[in-house]
């Protein structure tokens, strides 16, 4: 049966997997870009951006088994792109050009109607209105029996936990301080919530996390 997954999902010592005031110049909100920083010199993150190279040791380890098994992929429509309210057009095709790196089909979150958007690679990206549930059944469906993987952002993760759908959760916490944004903890009583920490590995540039329901 396939589980619900979030994978490399990066936060700050402080709790916060973005920084406030998303844009085109910061995707991440500002200063979110920091908490991403182990992720930038492994060899997974290369191979993503067709450069060779990069580090091979715990860190990229983790990185690399987060696709392990995956069929689908759900994301919030935040991690597709900074533009809100109703699509005036569809030029906005995610920020990863013409072959992202999902390679199945994504099911995007969002309050407004659009046609799937068919990419290269074996990606197609689907925009479900009628919530997170349909969203997890369509990917389900989708994912012929092989996992989903959550990936964010922190509003779409933090709804997926409050429900107790996830099954799942890698958190690569970063020694960083941000002080503002998008807290993937605040109000949420995980230890309520059935999950339970299962392993803390220490990376080359972050710790790993692994969180289950118990």
């Amino acid at each position: 049966m396939s589980r619900l997954r979030v994978e490399s999902f990066s936060v700050s010592l402080d709790g916060f997997g973005a920084g406030l005031n998303q844009d085109l110049e910061n995707p991440l909100g500002v200063g979110g870009m920091a908490v991403h920083e182990w992720f930038f010199p492994t060899l997974v993150f290369n191979k993503m951006i067709g450069k060779t190279g990069g580090t091979t040791g715990v860190d990229n380890q983790f990185a690399s088994r987060g696709f392990d098994g995956i069929g689908a992929n759900i994301m919030g429509r935040n991690m597709f792109g900074p533009i809100r309210g109703p699509w005036k057009d569809e030029d906005w095709k995610g920020w990863w050009g013409p072959n992202p790196p999902y390679h199945s089909p994504v099911f995007v979150l969002t309050h407004h109607k659009r046609e799937p958007l068919v990419m290269e690679g074996g990606t197609t990206f689907y925009f479900v209105t009628d919530g997170i549930e349909s969203a997890l059944k369509q990917a389900q469906k989708a994912a012929g029996g092989k996992d989903i993987r959550l990936n964010g952002g922190v509003s779409v993760i933090r709804q997926y936990l409050a429900k107790g759908l996830v099954d799942y959760m890698h958190l690569a916490v970063s020694p960083k301080l941000l002080g503002a944004g998008e807290n993937l903890f605040a109000g949420l009583d995980l230890a309520k919530l059935g999950y339970a920490v299962k392993q803390s590995v220490a990376g080359e540039n972050a710790t790993h996390v692994i969180i289950e329901k118990s």
